[in-house]
């Protein structure tokens, strides 16, 4: 192995590395790697920075836009509610919630697509009386299903044939993934059907759990006429800082402050809400100056005036390694939180001095407009009405499926390149004033447009470096024996083993070189490597962070790491056979 190989697999070991601790971004983790890659020597100006050159970050970027105005019109809203129907208990409308996800998730981005259909399948649940652990897991599984169906499906497929270019091989055609990917789809499809509703029927949501507990954590006290604590903020009445216990509203009948400041101030009559654990909130009897608002438990945690949201933790939020109180959380968000899950466990803690982690769900008590004015921000993964109620949408909807509709037929006719056909649809989306310049600037995520720019100069000095080489010789010499079935088995394994440990991106750009080399030195069609990396990388089913619409269902469901490796082994086994059988068929 050269000194450059070396060096390769050491820059790149590390940044995977990094990556699974997640020290930084992706982004930043890429760029730090492809900067020194190209202080080293082992790449020049040119090979670092062909990212930017190449047709498939753009392509994604225009995609962005795309399904941001399909999410705000809510272009398949109609269809999802009167899909699931009212009969069945859980795998009748679980079926006819995949179908149009999977079908969806082939046209669109599958992470606004989850966002968008997480409140409509939670509606349907809480009207049936179901549980949406039952359902959200499905939900990510099916979405990642369509998105291996067609060139757009995902922007791990616009990476490969981004790659595919630069090695001099024709790009995918709109639906060639299809051949291949249909069969593994249809039959992931029927296998969630058949087995999650078995096993995950002990999942319990945090809006279940919640509804279950709330009188654990949860009382009305009111300020008495004339007390000590009448005219005084709630910072003099020592009401801030209380142990195990926090001051979530102050209700004064034809107002609600949510959450209570510091500097509100009480007046006698005052309904104060106070949320925390049941063995400190009995101590709230003994401050001067409350009293008990009613003899009763509360039987709904509700406040009039005021909504609950569970809001999902993503790896790329600010709020990761903080807790609530370093963040400055109700300050900054205008919101208080009332309980964290995490791993399907509601946390015992006193929530101020938690550390926030990627897939923690909070929920939060808050204006009605919370949500509006925090998606489509890093800070939070998702946003979900606790209640199911689902955000009205803008119009546009007829707009916005014309241009969708005109996009996916240019591109799959071959009448524009789908880097024409994208950018025009997102320029379109503009013109037509579905969305406004700064919602579509909104929707670009520059953080995955940023790691799969800086990402294609890595996976050149994996080839040129000859540390793709290397890798494939010993990947022949270990799995050759066993023919090309062996050797396809060996790549599509690695990259499998890869997307589960970084982002799928990622997994695709540094496998892809190798698979190439494998294929030239194996005797077998680079073509069919590139398809079995494209799907390999986007069959993440094993952990809740290895595909982002896995780590946004992972609070909101309440599910457990264990939950994922139950559900989604059977349905890895099945994509990685079907890749390693269906390819030989067609290439």
């Amino acid at each position: 192995m050269t000194p450059e190989a070396w060096l390769t697999a050491l820059i790149v070991v590390l940044i995977l590395a990094g990556l699974v601790a997640s020290v930084a971004s992706p982004s930043i983790l890429a760029f730090s790697g492809v900067v020194v890659l190209l202080l080293l020597g082992v790449i020049d100006t040119a090979q670092a920075l062909s990212g930017f050159s190449n047709p498939a970050p753009f392509t994604v970027g225009a995609l962005f836009v795309v399904a941001r105005a399909i999410s705000k019109t809510g272009a398949i809203r109609p269809f999802t509610q009167s899909l699931m129907g009212t009969t069945g208990h859980t795998r009748r409308p679980m079926l006819r919630m995949l179908a149009p996800t999977v079908v969806a998730s082939a046209f669109m981005n599958n992470i606004p697509l989850v966002a968008m259909m997480i409140p409509e399948v939670t509606t349907w649940a809480r009207k049936r009386g179901s549980d949406t652990a039952r359902f959200l897991l499905p939900l990510s599984y099916g979405a990642i299903f369509g998105g291996i169906l067609t060139l757009i499906g995902t922007s791990t497929n616009l990476v490969v044939a981004g790659q595919m270019e630069d090695f001099g091989l024709e790009p995918f055609s709109f639906f060639e993934l299809g051949r291949v990917g249909l069969p593994i789809a249809l039959t992931g499809v029927v296998i969630l059907v058949a087995l999650s509703p078995r096993l995950l029927r002990q999942v319990r949501s945090p809006g279940a759990t919640l509804a279950e507990s709330e009188r654990d954590f949860s009382i009305d006290m009111a300020v008495s006429a004339a007390g000590p604590l009448d005219g005084v903020t709630v910072e003099e009445g020592r009401l801030r800082h209380l142990t195990g216990v926090f001051l979530a509203s102050v209700d004064r009948g034809d107002s609600v402050v949510a959450p209570a400041r510091p500097n509100t101030v009480l007046r006698g009559g005052d309904r104060l809400r106070f949320v925390g654990r049941i063995d400190q909130i009995l101590d709230l009897q003994a401050i001067k100056g409350l009293e008990h608002a009613d003899q009763d438990h509360i039987s709904a945690l509700s406040v009039p005036g005021a909504s609950y949201f569970t809001v999902a933790i993503g790896h790329d939020s600010p709020l990761v390694g903080m807790s609530l109180r370093e963040a400055e959380f109700r300050s900054k968000y205008q919101a208080a939180v009332v309980a964290i899950h995490r791993a399907g466990v509601r946390l015992d803690a006193k929530l101020g001095d938690v550390v926030l982690r990627p897939g923690d769900a909070l929920i939060v008590l808050t204006d009605a407009g919370f949500g509006r004015r925090w998606q489509n921000r890093a800070d939070f993964l998702l946003i979900s009405s606790l209640d199911g109620e689902i955000e009205p949408v803008a119009p546009g909807r007829w707009r916005t499926l014309a241009v969708l509709g005109a996009m996916i037929v240019v591109a799959a006719t071959g009448l524009l390149p789908i880097l024409h056909a994208a950018l025009t649809a997102a320029l379109l989306m503009i013109v037509l004033q579905v969305l406004t310049a700064d919602e579509a600037r909104q929707a670009l995520d520059l953080d995955v447009l940023g790691m799969i720019a800086a990402a294609f100069g890595l996976a050149v000095a994996v080839e040129v470096s000859g540390l793709a080489s290397v890798i494939s010789e010993g990947l022949i010499s270990a799995l050759g024996r066993f023919g090309e079935i062996g050797v396809l088995a060996g790549v599509v394994v690695a990259t499998v083993m890869i997307t589960e440990l970084v982002t799928n991106n990622a997994a695709a750009l540094l496998m892809f070189p190798i698979a190439v080399s494998s294929a030239a030195a194996a005797g077998v069609d680079p073509r069919g490597m590139a398809v079995a990396v494209a799907i390999a990388a986007s069959a993440s089913f094993l952990t809740p962070l290895g595909y982002q619409t896995n780590t946004m269902v992972y609070g909101p469901g309440g599910y457990r790491v264990t939950d994922y490796l139950k559900v989604g082994f059977p349905i890895t086994i099945i994509a990685v056979v079907g890749v390693v059988f269906l390819v030989p068929l067609f290439y």
